[in-house]
């Protein structure tokens, strides 16, 4: 076996490699082939976008930039708000058309009777009244509000203030007679009435400016549960007119007695109410007296104040601050925005030593 294995080793070796190669072959053979019955995978490389998708947001609503409320359309929101000065003595109650107004200022008067400023920019149809003359404290607030004025005469001190101003008169004294009307059945000169409708009319025949960009108040729209911590306010603006609040947590409002009687809207025969009742203490300043006493006031209504706001029968303290073309605005201790309810909003200027109750 030896000889055999040396003569012949070299051709042993070489068949067995020939051998080897073959079955590698073969297993080769065989695995392409199974290779070729599977599906082919197609891959590709992610695609690469060139900008994100952008979905654009829904479109707000337009609202009511005095109340917070939804506006019939974008246009309607940029009409020039009418502001307009409402008698409180006993005679002029009950007043006709208060609730139409989206806000409404109210301070002290001559005799410790106060006076109101009506702004109507939501509903200016209809009629409004008593209407009466002007006060120093209307030459702040109508340019807050950017709004036509309407007033029925004013004192020489006021009357001058008024014109120097340059508010956008439409009161009797310029001459402006088809807007307003007496009233029959009511004395003089408690009788004035004013139509809201032909005050627009009239002040466009004048060439006043009818468009306004108005800065709105600020609104709280988000829905919460009520928690009531205050249900009854009493604000004694002086001697002569004590007005108390009270909430209602059923309507979500408050309100409104005046001396110890319910305060109603002729127009409307119900209660007047508010969504937001704002005490505002401002510094009252002696103008004037009259021959028979009577002072006139000046109002502080710019600069900044103690507020304190009453919304969703809730109690919120903070300060005011007002320049003389915007609409005041109201934060708490730490600077926070302090946000009215959606709704009216009646603005209750007492002077700096007046305390109100409440409980």
């Amino acid at each position: 076996m030896r000889e055999f294995w040396k003569k012949h080793h070299r051709w042993i070796i070489a068949i067995a490699t020939a051998l080897t190669i073959v079955g590698g072959a073969a297993v080769a053979y065989s695995y392409l082939s199974a290779e070729e019955e599977r599906p082919v995978e197609v891959t590709s490389a992610w695609p690469v976008a060139d900008s994100e998708r952008v979905v654009d947001k829904p479109a707000s609503a337009p609202r009511w930039p005095l109340t917070g409320e939804e506006a019939p359309g974008d246009k309607v929101i940029t009409r020039r708000p009418i502001s307009v000065k409402i008698e409180n003595s006993p005679q002029a109650r009950p007043q006709w058309g208060l609730q139409k107004a989206d806000v409404v200022y109210e301070s002290v008067a001559e005799g410790g009777i106060t006076r109101f400023n009506a702004i109507f920019h939501s509903d200016q149809s209809g009629e409004v009244g008593p209407v009466r003359s002007a006060r120093l404290s209307d030459i702040t607030i109508v340019p807050q509000y950017d709004a036509l004025f309407a007033f029925s005469g004013a004192s020489s001190t006021v009357g001058g203030r008024v014109r120097a101003a340059g508010l956008p008169n439409l009161s009797q004294d310029v001459g402006v007679s088809a807007p307003y009307y007496r009233k029959p059945g009511k004395a003089g000169p408690h009788n004035l009435w004013g139509v809201l409708d032909k005050l627009l009319v009239e002040a466009e025949g004048r060439g006043m400016r009818m468009k306004s960009e108005v800065r709105p108040l600020q609104f709280d729209r988000h829905a919460k549960e009520e928690t009531v911590t205050v249900t009854e306010i009493d604000i004694p603006f002086s001697d002569a007119n004590r007005v108390k609040w009270t909430y209602d947590k059923k309507q979500g409002v408050y309100l409104r007695v005046n001396n110890g009687s319910t305060h109603n809207d002729a127009e409307t025969g119900q209660q007047v109410s508010a969504k937001n009742v704002v005490v505002m203490w401002a510094k009252y300043s002696t103008a004037s007296r009259d021959k028979f006493g009577s002072t006139t006031y000046d109002i502080a209504l710019t600069g900044k104040g103690q507020a304190t706001i009453f919304r969703n029968g809730e109690r919120l303290d903070g300060t005011w601050t007002a320049d003389g073309k915007n609409p005041p605005r109201f934060v708490d201790k730490d600077g926070n925005p302090i946000k009215l309810a959606v709704g009216n909003t009646w603005m209750q200027v007492v002077a700096t030593n007046v305390n109100i109750a409440m409980k």
